[in-house]
C-alpha cells in the first residue's frame, strides 16, 4: 500500500452488541471456571462447571419464556402487512381503516422495541453526514424517489413516540444500524488514477486561475462533539486514493483502501400509494450486512437511476467556456503561441473525456454494487428478518446475564461503574471484543431473576451457582427433554415383541368413522382456527 497525503480519521461511538458468539462464551468461561478451582480434586471441580452450565441453560430458557407472548404478538401483526400475503389476510379480517392504522402502529412500537433490544439504534443525520462525507466503491451521486415512499406510516409513529435525533427522512424510511466493521480492497484503480490525475491538474489550472472558489463543493458537517473526549468513541482511519501521495510507485503498483463498515443495516419503509381505491398497507422491511460506511446509498428504498450531477453539468460547461475564452484571448494577441492553444485544447478535451468516461465507469460500477447488494450483502427480508431479530434479542440479553452474574460470582461486591468495567475489561482481554457494555439492563435481568442482592451502599452481589439454579428451578425445557430421555432409555431397554395384528378401522363403526365425518371434523377445526384468529386480532387491536 503506498504513502498517503494525510490521514483521514473518523470518530465512532463504541457498540453495546456483544460479538462474541453464545457456544465460545461459555465455553470459555466454563474452562476459565474449571482453571479457577485447579487445588481441589476433580469431584470437586466438576460440580462447579456442570452448575455453571446448567445456570446458562436455564437463563437462555427462561429468557425466551419471557419475550415468547411479546415475539408471537410481533409475528402476528407482521403478518397482517406482509408485502406478499399481507393484503389478503387484511381482506379476510373485514377490518376498517381506524383499526388497520391502530394495527400497524403496535407493530412499529414492537418493532422498534426489539431494535432496541437487540442493539440496533436509528442512524441520525450526522452519523450519515459522517459517513457519506467521503467515497469508496460508489462514485455516483445516489437519490431516493420520494414520491415512489409513504410519507404517513412513520411519521405518525414519531409523532407518538417521539425520539432523539431522528434523520430528516424518517417520515419516508428509517436506517437502523449495529455494530462496526473494517472493509478492504487491493487492486490497480487503472481508472480511479486517471481520474485521480485529472482532477488533481484540474484543480491546479482552476486554483492558479483562481476559479476555485465557483467549484468549491461544502465541507461536510462536523459532530457538535467531535472536541470533546469520550471514552466510549474510538477513531476509524480511510484510507482513499484522492488522499494517496502522486508518485510512480503508487501509480504503477496495486493499492489498499480501506472504508468502516455497519455491520447490520435494517431498512425500514412503506411504497406509496398508486391506487386511492386499494391503499397500500405492505411494510417492508429488508436487512443487509457489512455496508462500507461511504456507499451507504445502496441499501436506500425506491433508488433513481444516477445521472450527471447539476455540479457536474456546471463544471463541464463552465470549463468548456473558460477554455474557449482562453484559445479567443490568445488568437487575439499578436503573437499566437500554438503550444498555450494546444495545452488548453487538450485540458478541455482531457477534461470532457474524464467526465464522460468517470461516468460510464461509475455507472458499471454502481450497477455491480446493486447487483452484490441484492446477492451477497442482503441477508434477509420481512419475515425472515423478524425471525432473527427475536432470536438475536434473546442471545444478546443471555450472554448480557451470564457475563455479568459470572463477574459477581467471582469478584463478589461491586458498584455498577466497577461491574462496568470489569465487564468491559473482560470482553477485551479475553474475547478481543472492544464493546460499551450495558450493565444497567443486564442488573436488571439478574435483579429479575432474583439471584443477585443489592446492599444499602448500592454494591450488587450474587449468590452462589447452585443456589442460583435453585431459585431459578426446573423449566418446562429441561421437564420435556428429560421425559424425551427416558422415553428413548426405555424404548432401548424394552425386549422385542412380535409384531400385533391391526384390526381394520372404520369397517363395522368402530375406528375413525367415516370419510363424511373425517369431513365434518375437518370443517369443525377450519372454523375454530378462523375464530381464534380473529378473537387474537381483538387482542392486538386492545393491546
Amino acid at each position: 500500500m503506498g504513502k498517503s497525503k494525510k490521514k483521514e480519521v473518523i470518530r465512532l461511538e463504541r457498540e453495546s452488541v456483544i460479538g462474541v458468539t453464545k457456544a465460545r462464551l461459555i465455553s470459555t468461561l466454563a474452562a476459565e471456571i474449571e482453571n479457577d478451582t485447579q487445588d481441589r480434586t476433580e469431584e470437586q471441580r466438576i460440580p462447579d462447571r456442570d452448575e455453571f452450565l446448567k445456570l446458562c441453560k436455564r437463563v437462555e430458557y427462561t429468557i425466551r419464556a419471557w419475550y415468547l407472548l411479546q415475539f408471537e404478538d410481533l409475528m402476528q401483526l407482521y403478518s397482517l402487512f406482509d408485502p406478499v400475503h399481507g393484503a389478503q389476510k387484511l381482506e379476510q379480517q373485514k377490518l376498517s381503516d381506524k383499526e388497520i392504522d391502530e394495527l400497524e402502529q403496535n407493530f412499529l412500537k414492537d418493532l422498534f422495541l426489539v431494535m432496541e433490544k437487540s442493539n440496533f439504534k436509528i442512524a441520525s443525520n450526522e452519523e450519515i453526514d459522517v459517513a457519506t462525507s467521503g467515497e469508496y466503491l460508489l462514485h455516483l451521486p445516489i437519490v431516493v424517489d420520494e414520491s415512489k415512499l409513504d410519507n404517513k406510516l412513520l411519521k405518525k409513529y414519531f409523532e407518538n413516540n417521539p425520539a432523539e435525533d431522528i434523520p430528516d427522512f424518517s417520515d419516508k424510511y428509517v436506517i437502523f444500524r449495529r455494530g462496526i466493521g473494517l472493509d478492504k480492497k487491493t487492486d490497480f484503480f487503472i481508472m480511479e488514477k486517471v481520474d485521480m490525475i485529472i482532477s488533481r491538474f484540474w484543480k491546479y489550472l482552476l486554483r492558479i486561475t483562481t476559479l476555485d472558489k465557483f467549484f468549491k463543493k461544502p465541507a461536510p458537517k462536523k459532530r457538535d462533539s467531535e472536541s470533546d473526549t469520550d471514552e466510549d468513541d474510538f477513531f476509524v482511519e480511510r484510507i482513499r486514493l484522492e488522499n494517496m501521495e502522486l508518485s510512480i510507485q503508487n501509480l504503477i503498483l496495486p493499492n489498499t483502501i480501506q472504508e468502516p463498515t455497519f455491520d447490520r443495516i435494517i431498512v425500514v419503509y412503506r411504497q406509496a400509494t398508486t391506487d386511492e381505491d386499494s391503499p397500500e398497507r405492505a411494510i417492508h422491511i429488508k436487512h443487509f450486512k457489512n455496508i462500507p460506511m461511504a456507499d451507504l446509498e445502496i441499501v436506500l428504498p425506491e433508488k433513481k437511476s444516477p445521472g450527471l450531477t447539476p455540479m457536474d453539468w456546471l463544471s463541464f460547461i463552465g470549463s468548456a467556456v473558460v477554455g474557449l475564452i482562453a484559445v479567443f484571448t490568445s488568437i487575439e494577441t499578436t503573437k499566437v503561441d500554438l503550444w498555450v492553444i494546444f495545452a488548453i485544447l487538450s485540458t478541455l478535451i482531457g477534461y470532457c473525456a474524464k467526465t464522460y468516461f468517470s461516468f460510464q465507469q461509475n455507472l458499471a460500477d454502481y450497477q455491480n454494487l446493486i447487483t452484490q447488494s441484492m446477492y451477497e450483502k442482503q441477508l434477509d427480508s420481512g419475515r425472515g428478518t423478524l425471525l432473527h431479530l427475536c432470536d438475536d434479542v434473546i442471545q444478546q440479553e443471555v450472554k448480557e446475564v451470564i457475563i455479568s452474574f459470572l463477574v459477581l460470582n467471582e469478584r463478589g461486591n461491586s458498584t455498577l461503574p466497577d461491574l462496568d468495567k470489569t465487564c468491559e475489561w473482560m470482553m477485551k482481554n479475553w474475547f478481543n471484543d472492544e464493546i460499551n457494555f450495558d450493565v444497567d439492563d443486564a442488573v436488571k435481568k439478574l435483579e429479575k431473576l432474583g439471584i443477585v442482592t443489592k446492599d444499602s451502599e448500592g454494591r450488587y452481589s450474587s449468590v452462589g451457582l447452585k443456589r442460583a439454579n435453585e431459585i431459578i428451578g426446573t423449566t418446562t425445557e429441561e421437564v420435556v427433554l428429560k421425559a424425551k430421555e427416558d422415553a428413548a432409555a426405555a424404548a432401548a431397554n424394552a425386549p422385542a415383541s412380535p409384531a400385533a395384528t391391526t384390526p381394520a378401522v372404520g369397517v363395522d363403526g368402530g375406528g375413525s368413522g367415516s370419510g363424511s365425518d373425517n369431513a365434518d371434523e375437518d370443517n369443525y377445526a377450519a372454523e375454530a382456527d378462523e375464530d381464534k384468529y380473529a378473537a387474537d386480532t381483538d387482542v392486538l387491536l386492545n393491546k
